[in-house]
């Protein structure tokens, strides 16, 4: 069976069918995917009952693994799964339901921001793979949005005063939006804010795009009070609806989004009483930071 995709919205995420990824690929099958993810950015694979093994192994088609951030600030005894995978639930490691005031769900409501993953790393990540293992009879949905059509949209004196502007990325600035400081000393080297481009060109399409995230907590060269009020005005323009479909999961979906041209969220839902387990892996990037791109 040939790989199709169907797309979703004008432009924007594709529905695959015609591929079985719980099992290996074909080098043309891996092709046709990242054909996909350059033309659509989201990819929406349905009833892939995949093992956090497969979905390791899906994923390492397309890159290298890398470690998340939430996994290397947790005692290893209290992770429920490998490094490389995202915990994205609402569970502990016993499988409980976390209590309303514990540190790692008021944590993970930075999730509910929008923003880009791992823009808070040098490098940020290429693709996220976002494996829905328990869904909420309600709620919970992902929604993204198309940072290509984002940056069409903006008139020409924008594109002119934003071209070159570097930000930086932290993720306890975006926690910190939300009240949350829980950052142990020892992880303090781990959130030190990076410098991105806020425009990023795509390697492959060369098509441009708006490289925001709630993790943004200045602009290079900026007053702060100058900097976030225009931030928060970008991220208006990004999130209206017209750039933003929104996934509504179902157990055993498994979506690829691309991080360098899309923001997304996670929408709420009862998460003191049921459970939501999902499971992500991430591709670690491979361009030049900033600092590097400035020395080259």
């Amino acid at each position: 069976m040939t790989i199709a995709i169907h797309p979703m919205h004008p432009g924007f995420a594709g529905e695959v069918s015609g591929v079985d990824i719980t099992r290996p690929l074909s080098r043309d099958a891996v092709t046709a995917i990242e054909a996909g993810m350059d033309r659509y950015a989201v990819l929406v694979f349905h009833d892939q009952p995949l093992t956090d093994d497969q979905q390791m192994a899906f994923s390492r088609n397309f890159g290298e693994l890398e470690a998340t951030l939430a996994g290397e600030m947790t005692k290893p005894e209290e992770r429920r799964m490998v490094n490389e995978l995202g915990d994205i639930s609402n569970i502990d490691h016993r499988n409980r339901i976390r209590a309303r005031d514990d540190a790692k769900r008021l944590y993970a409501l930075g999730n509910r921001l929008w923003h880009t993953d791992a823009s808070f790393r040098a490098t940020g990540a290429i693709y996220s793979l976002l494996s829905a293992r328990v869904i909420p009879s309600a709620g919970g949905n992902t929604e993204f949005a198309d940072m290509r059509a984002v940056y069409d949209a903006l008139d020409d004196a924008t594109k002119r005063e934003i071209d070159g502007l570097i930000c930086e990325h932290s993720i306890a600035f975006s926690r910190a939006e939300l009240g949350f400081a829980d950052f142990a000393e020892a992880h303090r080297a781990k959130i030190a804010p990076v410098r991105h481009r806020l425009v990023s060109t795509h390697p492959v399409t060369g098509r441009k795009s708006l490289y925001l995230a709630s993790h943004i907590g200045g602009i290079v060269g900026w007053p702060v009070p100058e900097a976030r009020a225009f931030i928060r005005d970008l991220m208006e323009h990004a999130t209206q609806r017209q750039f933003v479909p929104a996934h509504v999961w179902r157990v055993n979906d498994l979506v690829m989004w691309d991080n360098r041209t899309t923001m997304h969220r996670a929408r709420r839902y009862d998460d003191m009483n049921q459970v939501r387990d999902m499971r992500r892996t991430t591709l670690r990037g491979t361009g030049m930071d900033v600092e590097q791109a400035a020395a080259a």
